[in-house]
């Protein structure tokens, strides 16, 4: 079938012929913005070429963002989610698409609205060993909340309107306003050649009878400005579900459980045992070395129930509780179909708790609560002479933190924060990629979120985070560049293994090979080699300076630590903690429920 143009007419008197590829991109870009998606992060390319210029032309509706490295793309696009409204990612086609992929599966598991747009060849080049084509449909399998493979279009009436229905449905599904359950959607949009929009000074030659003559613009929702987006009912919320209030309980807040954790924990009269990214860890109700506190038998030993909110990765012995037999789980999930319940033991599955404080019941958060200040002053006494350690970097940048994201990478920094945190009286935002708590795209989400907010970010992670995702740092000069400082507690390998079993004396002779992979990487050059400012600070005096500094641009605090005594930190401060929790009075009498 010939190849159907229209004609817009530029102030000049210029011709411009709008091909189908450029006709169906800038139909989309605009779509997009008007349904609230208004951040794109672009990896360069061919195949998606009408969407980059499309994008490049949007104007003021939409913010576009440039990466070369399309994982590095997705994880900006993921971080730029995290920080406000949903985002999008753009990349061409092959292993380009796939590169995706880990933010992708982020996004599912961690609920969190992203708009994939892989461009891909027509349909009758599939198969063909074209170069760059390879199978793209349903790439990332059932990540997606929403997926849809478009086909290219030729020009046939009405394929705007098609596409701007099909958005609709895609938006919904990524914000989860119908099902409750956000995360990511994939398009995969085939385009046609030319993928360059025509530029002419005289009509088409093309005069078969599906060639549109008319010199009337297209039709794009830019030219209409007044027509409505389509609007999607939102999730009703949930009515909440009455409990027995004779029972020891505790609130476990896992990442994103959000401020309903601490309400209910307040309101019942419930120690809050909440992770740094929960939203949650604030109020006289945190308990902040609660992870220790579970070992001691009067208690997490005295737990009879526990109410779930978010996501609870963190710790061992949350684990543990939650595997529990004799302690009543119940989940409070607001958004179906997902809930956490790793252990397989979650007795009630419930949108929402509803519950009645129990006479009585202060004494059991006022053993937790003075238990907890005990552990705190234990834990800063034992990192007192133990400065240059990833706790002691941990508790410094919780510290110096204050009115500004921190942005927190798997492995041990998130777990250090979790142990030395002691909860405060403001607001903090705290965010983490606890989906699948991978390490990869930590630099570029922390980038994300500073771009979305607007506002400086601070990330704390460590060195094979950062060399992980090292590409984060590269800005070109033709962006904007976030304002986002990175402390990286430099162990020169993975000194999570040091804590695990795979750290015991008993495998020394193959963990430093194969678990603790030291890399030797200069922080410094590759810091240079990406335009980044990089400080290196050797004592918890300049560290104090450096965060308390005004920071701007992108730089990276540098703080050496040594991992091989990382097991023997621990086993220190748990025994603190332990003797001095033993040492309070009044835990040692409670019998029965307290």
């Amino acid at each position: 079938m010939p190849r159907r143009c229209a004609f817009r007419r530029t102030g000049q008197g210029r011709i411009y012929r709008v091909n189908p590829s450029t006709s169906t991109a800038r139909a989309l870009v605009a779509e997009l913005a008007r349904l609230g998606v208004r951040q794109v992060v672009l990896a360069p390319g061919s195949r998606s070429a009408p969407l980059a210029y499309a994008l490049a032309d949007a104007g003021p509706a939409v913010r576009l963002h440039v990466r070369l490295d399309e994982r590095v793309a997705a994880f900006t696009a993921l971080g730029l989610s995290r920080g406000g409204a949903p985002a999008a990612v753009v990349t061409t086609s092959g292993t380009a698409a796939a590169n995706l992929h880990p933010a992708v599966l982020e996004a599912a598991h961690a609920g969190v609205p992203l708009v994939v747009l892989t461009a891909d060849r027509p349909h009758e080049m599939r198969g063909t060993g074209a170069n760059q084509t390879t199978d793209q449909v349903r790439l990332f399998g059932t990540a997606p909340r929403f997926f849809a493979d478009v086909p290219a279009a030729y020009g046939r009436a009405g394929e705007d309107d098609d596409l701007r229905s099909l958005l609709a449905r895609a938006v919904a599904s990524a914000t989860g306003e119908r099902s409750g359950d956000p995360g990511p959607v994939h398009l995969n949009v085939a385009f046609r050649d030319p993928l360059v929009p025509d530029t002419d000074t005289s009509p088409d030659t093309d005069t078969s009878p599906d060639t549109d003559t008319s010199p009337e613009p297209t039709t794009e929702p830019a030219a209409d400005p007044d027509r409505p987006a389509t609007r999607v009912e939102g999730f009703a919320p949930p009515a909440p579900v009455s409990l027995d209030a004779h029972a020891a309980t505790v609130v476990v807040a896992g990442d994103r459980a959000g401020p309903q954790a601490r309400m209910v924990a307040e309101y019942g009269g419930y120690p809050l045992l909440a992770e740094p990214s929960s939203g949650a860890r604030r109020g006289g109700n945190a308990v902040g070395p609660y992870r220790l506190l579970l070992e001691h038998p009067d208690l997490g030993g005295r737990i009879e129930r526990v109410l779930v909110y978010g996501h609870p990765t963190l710790s061992r012995p949350v684990e543990a509780l939650l595997a529990r037999r004799d302690v009543e789980v119940v989940v409070v999930a607001d958004r179906p179909p997902r809930w956490p319940d790793s252990a397989r033991r979650a007795d009630r599955v419930v949108p929402a708790v509803a519950p009645e404080p129990e006479r009585g019941s202060q004494g059991w958060l006022d053993r937790w609560q003075r238990a907890g200040a005990v552990a705190q002053r234990a834990i800063d006494a034992v990192l007192a002479d133990a400065t240059s350690t990833g706790p002691a970097v941990a508790a410094q940048v919780w510290a110096a933190t204050s009115g500004t994201p921190l942005v927190v990478g798997s492995s041990n920094p998130i777990r250090d924060l979790d142990l030395v945190a002691e909860p405060p009286a403001h607001d903090l935002s705290v965010l983490a990629n606890r989906g699948l708590s991978g390490i990869d795209g930590t630099v570029s989400t922390a980038s994300g979120v500073a771009l979305a907010t607007g506002r400086p970010v601070r990330a704390l992670v460590g060195d094979l985070t950062l060399l992980h995702d090292a590409g984060g740092l590269l800005v070109g000069p033709l962006e904007n560049g976030p304002d986002l400082q990175i402390v990286v507690v430099n162990d020169d390998g993975g000194g999570i293994f040091t804590l695990l079993e795979h750290g015991e004396p008993a495998n020394v002779d193959v963990f430093e090979r194969v678990f603790g992979t030291p890399h030797g990487a200069d922080l410094a050059a590759l810091c240079a080699g990406y335009g980044a400012e990089h400080t290196r600070v050797s004592d918890a005096g300049q560290l104090r300076d450096v965060l308390a500094a005004p920071s701007s641009g992108r730089s990276v605090v540098e703080v050496r630590t040594d991992r091989s005594a990382l097991r023997d930190l621990h086993e220190r401060l748990r025994s603190a903690v332990t003797a001095a929790v033993a040492d309070t009075a009044g835990l040692s009498r409670a019998a029965g429920r307290p």
